[in-house]
């Protein structure tokens, strides 16, 4: 593990008080987490052994500032409190990578904001509608039956690690308590799930894009990166053998190696 710093820092007139997670040296890279909240995990430390990794936490979702989310009505505030974000940390035009929910916000802030992002990357984002393959309401399912669609393999070891709780009672509550907020607070932006606008933006992303996606994901099926791809000019596909809804933990090898040559193309 890499030895990671955790900075907080003050955004939105001070409402918000994010905590974000940095790691590694050389070009700056922005990580954006997905629904369940922010866990540096191996992938991140992969990054970060050739960039500087910046991981925010979603408003609200950061120990000590629950009510962050507050101040945010709607996605446009969201896109518009990233902008300030980024300008806090003196982002002007980082690699940008999303996952899931993640994912929506990346795209949505490559669509606002042009300029914001160098190149950027979407590993199975949200954010699109096709009513012939819906995406699952996690929201509302069972951690079991998320893991089920979230994993190739449902019974391995990365699996079970997100079903694994806590002995101790306290600790228990307290994970209970951090992933029912986080789904409550990056809830905010995408309820109901199906259509937030994204389609009609999204042709304005101008950053060389690479969309990843693991073939077995039935969560957010794989239909949407054609859908992605075919909204996004240039923009490459990758899709993913023996990985769903987490590629890049699933197949971290593959998944690294293939975001690290893109950036560096």
């Amino acid at each position: 593990m890499v030895a990671v710093q955790e900075q907080t820092v003050s955004v939105w007139k001070n409402q918000i008080n994010p905590k974000v997670h940095v790691a590694g040296s050389g070009p700056a890279l922005v990580f954006l987490h997905g629904a369940y909240g922010l866990t540096w995990d191996p992938f991140l430390d992969t990054l970060s052994e050739q960039y500087t990794v910046y991981a925010p936490e979603h408003p609200g979702t950061t120990l000590g500032d629950p009510d962050g989310v507050k101040a945010l009505d709607d996605l446009w505030d969201l896109v518009l409190y990233y902008d300030e974000l980024f300008e806090q940390l003196g982002l002007h035009n980082p690699a940008v990578i999303g996952h899931s929910f993640g994912g929506m916000v990346a795209s949505e802030i490559a669509a606002c904001y042009p300029q914001r992002v160098g190149k950027l990357v979407l590993l199975n984002p949200i954010g699109l509608w096709r009513d012939d393959v819906p995406v699952k309401n996690w929201m509302i399912l069972p951690l079991e039956e998320v893991v089920k669609a979230a994993f190739y393999d449902a019974g391995g070891p990365l699996a079970q690690q997100m079903l694994t709780v806590p002995e101790d009672e306290k600790e228990a509550q307290d994970l209970q308590i951090r992933v029912t907020w986080s789904l409550a607070c990056t809830g905010k932006f995408i309820w109901p799930i199906p259509d937030k606008g994204l389609k009609k933006r999204i042709h304005r992303i101008t950053a060389p894009t690479l969309i990843v996606w693991g073939t077995e994901d039935k969560l957010v099926p794989p239909a949407y990166a054609e859908e992605f791809g075919s909204r996004i000019a240039g923009s490459r596909i990758e899709m993913v053998e023996q990985a769903a809804h987490l590629p890049q933990l699933e197949q971290l090898g593959r998944v690294s190696g293939l975001v690290r040559d893109f950036i560096q193309s």
